[in-house]
């Protein structure tokens, strides 16, 4: 059944983007998730996000975003403050260390990506997308 081959087609190829992804990471003592909330708080440009918001960026959604906040906080590479208007809320920064990390990353990210879809042309990597978009919607 085609559909069958489809879905364990697009199985396989994310988990070997996830675990090169992941294992490129690990050098800079990051997890995936963790680099996904850095990129997520960068993407705010200076802009307070909160637990909830973070959560529905993720490209994995999970309970424990508190605790990969906790932890990049220890890594001074996130701050956290009470928000002044609802002391309910927690607003969450990126520091200008996580910032710097993140660009020390960036070009050796794009190289990994650049390596791992260098067997399609420009015209397919488009389809591709173009088809995973389809498939999400």
């Amino acid at each position: 059944m085609i559909e069958r081959d489809v879905i364990i087609g697009l199985m396989q190829s994310g988990n070997m983007a996830h675990d090169q992804i992941n294992t490129l990471l690990q050098s800079y003592g990051l997890t995936l998730q963790q680099f996904n909330v850095l990129r997520i708080l960068r993407g705010r440009n200076g802009s307070a996000a909160c637990l909830e918001s973070i959560t529905n960026d993720m490209i994995q959604r999970m309970s424990n975003t508190s605790r990969l906040v906790d932890r990049l906080m220890v890594k001074a590479l996130v701050d956290r403050k009470v928000c002044e208007k609802n002391r309910r809320k927690v607003d969450i920064f990126i520091t200008d260390k996580g910032l710097k990390l993140l660009a020390e990353i960036d070009p050796v990210l794009d190289a990994r990506e650049l390596e791992i879809t260098s067997c399609l042309t420009s015209q397919e990597k488009e389809q591709l997308f173009q088809l995973l978009e389809k498939l999400k919607s």
